[in-house]
């Protein structure tokens, strides 16, 4: 029996090109910094909706602070989408002005 996959069949050794797969674009979700969402709002944030460790949020939350954003994670339009939502949602609940966005990867 041969070692190589028929040609057509899904291998593992061809590639995304060789299946006609195209993969889905990839977006950058960021957070950006306002003067008064609580930092500690931001690290449960990126815990809860990013599924971030409290060493990476932490990390995270002070490029927000630092940098005047943060880079969340990369995602599809659609969850990319959904998470920002959802950052929109908790803020307005919470009475704070934080916002995300997200661009093209």
């Amino acid at each position: 029996m041969p070692s190589k996959h028929e040609p057509g069949s899904l291998g593992q050794d061809q590639t995304h090109e060789e299946t006609g797969v195209e993969l889905p674009r990839q977006y950058r979700v960021l957070l950006h910094n306002d003067d008064y969402t609580p930092m500690e709002f931001v690290v449960d944030i990126l815990m809860n909706i990013f599924f971030k460790d409290e060493i990476a949020a932490m990390r995270i939350m002070l490029n927000v602070h630092n940098e005047g954003h943060g880079l969340c994670g990369v995602y599809t339009f659609e969850v990319a989408e959904s998470k920002i939502a959802r950052v929109h949602e908790l803020a307005d609940q919470a009475e704070y002005p934080l916002r995300a966005s997200m661009e093209e990867d």
